[in-house]
């Protein structure tokens, strides 16, 4: 399994508590194609004691949700070297949402978008999805 894509991690605090910054925007709505493996980098030391776990539910186990568990591995201590979440998207995965397992309000949406939308391939990749709508 190859990574599709990697992203930064990094928190910052704000006048309404700690948030997540994906490739330096807060809170950023990420689009994890199925299929696609999708590594969060938490090596930053910003995120130490701010777990990143996935969820089906807005703010996961803040706002009443489990986390969702499908194709995600997590390696390390966020904050320290080589830490990360890493989750491979499952066909038919369901819209997800990115939250720290110690505090509420730190994270965001993760859209799941079947691998064959429209632009989602890359163009050196010599294939066309679809638009279906």
């Amino acid at each position: 399994m190859s990574v599709t894509r990697t992203y930064t991690v990094t928190v910052v605090s704000t006048d309404s508590g700690n948030k997540y910054v994906i490739d330096g925007v807060q809170q950023d709505t990420l689009n994890l194609f199925e299929s696609g493996t999708y590594k969060l980098d938490q090596s930053d030391s910003t995120n130490g004691g701010h777990p990143l776990r996935f969820s089906t539910t807005s703010d996961g186990t803040h706002g009443g949700g489990s986390q969702y568990t499908t194709g995600v591995t997590t390696s390390g201590t966020p904050g320290s070297s080589g830490a990360y979440t890493q989750i491979e998207v499952a066909t038919d995965a369901p819209t997800l949402y990115y939250y720290c397992t110690q505090h509420s309000g730190m994270g965001g949406t993760a859209n799941t978008p079947a691998a064959d939308t429209w632009g989602a391939l890359g163009w050196s990749t010599n294939r066309w999805g679809t638009n279906a709508e």
